[in-house]
Formats: C-alpha cells, sequence, structure tokens
C-alpha cells in the first residue's frame, strides 16, 4: 500500500527534468552524418549540439574543409538558413553535399538546433 501511495505521488509531482526536445522529420538527411548529443563524437559532420550562434569549423576534434574554415560565419539564423539552402552557393568548396531547399523544412531544422543548449 506505500509503495501504491508513493508510486501516485510521484506521478503527480513536477519534474524538474528536462526531456530534449524530437527532431523534425527533415532532420533525417542530416542525422545520416550529424550527431546532435552534448559532448556526442563527430560523425562523417560535426556535432551539432549547441551550434547556433557557434562561430563555424570551430568545434574541437573535427577537421573541416579550408573553404568552411577560411569563413568569418557565425551561425546564427539567417547564415544556417543559407547554408542548408545551397551549401557549395554559401562555402564554395564545403564538403557537406546536401541542400534542403524547402523553406519550412530548414525552419524546423534550425528551430530544433536552437534547441539543443
Amino acid at each position: 500500500m506505500v509503495a501504491a501511495i508513493f508510486g501516485s505521488l510521484a506521478s503527480i509531482a513536477p519534474s524538474n527534468a528536462q526531456t530534449a526536445p524530437a527532431a523534425p522529420p527533415a532532420f533525417a538527411a542530416c542525422r545520416a552524418c550529424h550527431n546532435v548529443q552534448k559532448d556526442g563524437k563527430n560523425g562523417i559532420g560535426p556535432n551539432l549540439y549547441g551550434v547556433v550562434d557557434r562561430p563555424a569549423a570551430s568545434l574541437p576534434g573535427f577537421n573541416y574543409s579550408s573553404a568552411l574554415k577560411a569563413t568569418k560565419l557565425r551561425w546564427d539564423e539567417k547564415a544556417l538558413d543559407e547554408f542548408l539552402a545551397a551549401p557549395m552557393k554559401k562555402v564554395p568548396g564545403t564538403r557537406m553535399p546536401i541542400a534542403m531547399p524547402d523553406a519550412a523544412k530548414r525552419a524546423a531544422i534550425i528551430a530544433y538546433l536552437k534547441s539543443t543548449k
């Protein structure tokens, strides 16, 4: 009976734990190369956890292209939107081959990336 009472109380008690928001369906294309976990390893592409407002080519341990290293980009929403729309147009010589032409899908991806801080 005591376990039942405490179990019931636990179910109504507010939780301080925060759960990470789910990635939008459009992010599936990104997940093939990118990790989005705090302290997660880099994959084919760099870990994107906390990427919003980070300077481009600044994550330690990832071998960025010289083209991306040479930019002065900061990954704000505008830069991310332009890069995701046409990576090789925004940064000629980048190694990122996949573009996301759909503006709504880019917005969903950027909103998700903003939530990973």
